[in-house]
């Protein structure tokens, strides 16, 4: 549906002849799906292989080796003419091995979509396989779904989605059902829809399908790549050139050849063979070996940097490469993030280890005593909705980030969790700029709070310092903000200390994320 982020949602629903209490009916399911068909990607059918390797034969400089081969056999160099064709069909399956192995862009696309999905249908909330899932369909998500697809959201509870595979930002984007969209609004604005392929990292929500397949956006995008046109490399249009004017070249030099001899009265047949040989040898046939075998190396270079050339001539066009711009967002890293300091107000600690693997350390030149950073670590792990499973992160990767961080102190979330189980929480919105939650800890209630360092500086009273509850002076204030300035002049560096703020609330915590 087109601008179905800009109309009004009781419209949206009344359109797609739905029920937000209900969902729809099992009838109505099945005219739609009749209708509309799955819900799935649709690709264009793809070359066969045989296509694929009589295309290589298609580059002029191919076309002019075969005929220098077969002038050659026909000449008596059988040896030669058997070489060239060696080398002819050395690159034909060289390359059409590697289009073969690299043709499955939208191959990647399908398999981002959602397997499963859970929708209201007759009243009951059902799991059930997303390809058959139809405009109108009430979807629920929650913390770790595939959204199944382009959905208008239709309530949201500190909804976050991660959209990179589709817009390219690496940072969730959180979502309100009850927002005023513009009609002109970017696609990475629309935060009252939700789309095909993107995940939920945070929160949970709910919102009828408007768009199914080939009709959501990142159909338009497996539509696109459908549609897309083969074009030549620099390389391909050079050796093109090259090949186009060598032939006129060795046609000449017969003609000329061909011609002197005429006029001296040589026997044509022999002019004739002359000429040929002439051509022939000038003809560089080392020319296909020397390139198909660099660009092979180049190619295997690629491979084990899990980078794939879907055309060998394709690794020249990008060694010519000389200016890449681009935006930075964690789609181009792996989107991780990693603490690398600590600082309790006195010491700081170097944080070893990197990614979301626990091994590593915390250390500091007066050793290993994490003991002033205890607060923290708890706040690290229990103020936080992430976890982490076999070196993955299962919601923000800001929060991942802490729960290593904590992990490396000995601070593990599942005991802990257990240990201290969540009594109460005030999630993080945009407004507050904090996360509060409520535990028991030492036979007390305490409020652990993690948010954006100036708000919390100005809510706070007092300061753990080196482990020490004190007064948190206007100098102690400015060492925590020079501090703030020396890593945020630093690049790629995350920085945490504790904080103690308000009374009955022993203690806050304060990040600075680059």
């Amino acid at each position: 549906m087109k601008n179905v982020h800009h109309e009004d949602l009781n419209q949206v629903i009344e359109s797609l002849e739905s029920n937000l209490e209900s969902g729809l009916s099992k009838d109505k399911v099945t005219q739609l799906k009749e209708k509309y068909g799955e819900n799935a990607l649709v690709s264009k059918k793809g070359r066969s292989l045989a296509m694929m390797i009589f295309d290589q034969f298609k580059d002029f400089m191919i076309i002019l080796l075969i005929i220098a081969a077969g002038l050659s056999i026909y000449l008596g160099e059988a040896i030669e003419g058997i070489v060239i064709m060696g080398i002819v069909i050395l690159n034909a399956a060289l390359g059409a091995y590697q289009e073969n192995r690299a043709s499955n862009a939208l191959e990647a696309l399908k398999s981002m979509a959602a397997p499963k999905a859970k929708v209201l249908r007759d009243g009951q909330v059902t799991e059930i396989s997303s390809k058959e899932i139809v405009p109108g369909d009430i979807v629920v998500l929650e913390a770790g779904d595939y959204v199944p697809a382009d959905l208008r959201l239709t309530d949201t509870v500190n909804l976050k989605i991660d959209e990179s595979a589709l817009t390219g930002e690496s940072v969730a984007v959180e979502k309100d059902a009850k927002a005023a969209i513009d009609e002109e609004a970017a696609l990475g604005d629309r935060i009252n829809c939700a789309y095909m392929s993107t995940i939920v990292t945070y929160g949970r929500g709910q919102g009828i399908v408007v768009g199914t397949g080939m009709d959501t956006e990142i159909g338009h995008i497996a539509t696109m790549l459908n549609e897309t046109e083969e074009t030549l490399t620099p390389l391909q249009m050079n050796l093109a050139k090259f090949g186009r004017q060598l032939g006129i070249l060795c046609v000449a030099v017969c003609i000329i050849i061909f011609g002197l001899g005429a006029i001296r009265g040589e026997d044509y047949f022999e002019l004739f063979m002359t000429a040929v040989s002439l051509a022939v040898a000038a003809i560089p046939e080392g020319l296909a070996a020397v390139i198909t075998v660099v660009l092979s190396m180049g190619m295997q270079k690629m491979i084990k940097r899990n980078a794939i050339m879907k055309r060998l001539s394709a690794v020249e066009t990008l060694g010519s490469t000389s200016t890449i711009c681009t935006d930075k967002t964690g789609t181009l890293t792996q989107n991780k993030m990693t603490v690398l300091k600590a600082f309790d107000g006195v010491d700081e600690w170097d944080v070893t280890g990197t990614g979301y693997g626990f091994e590593g350390d915390l250390v500091n030149e007066e050793g290993n005593d994490t003991s002033s950073l205890t607060r923290l670590f708890q706040v690290a792990t229990l103020c936080n909705d992430a976890d982490i499973n076999e070196g993955e992160v299962i919601g923000d990767p800001t929060e991942g980030a802490l729960i290593v961080l904590a992990a490396k102190a000995g601070f593990i979330k599942m005991d802990l969790n257990k240990e201290h189980p969540r009594l109460q929480e005030f999630p993080f919105d945009s407004d507050r700029k904090l996360m509060s939650t409520l535990h028991e800890i030492d036979k007390e209630h305490v409020m652990l709070t993690k948010g954006a360092p100036d708000v919390i500086l100005g809510r706070s009273t007092k300061v753990l310092f080196g482990g020490e509850l004190v007064d948190l002076t206007a100098s102690m204030r400015q060492t925590i903000l020079n501090k703030n300035k020396e890593y945020a002049e630093k690049p790629c560096v995350f920085w945490a200390m504790p904080i103690k703020s308000f009374p009955k609330m022993p203690t806050l915590w304060r990040k600075r994320k680059p």
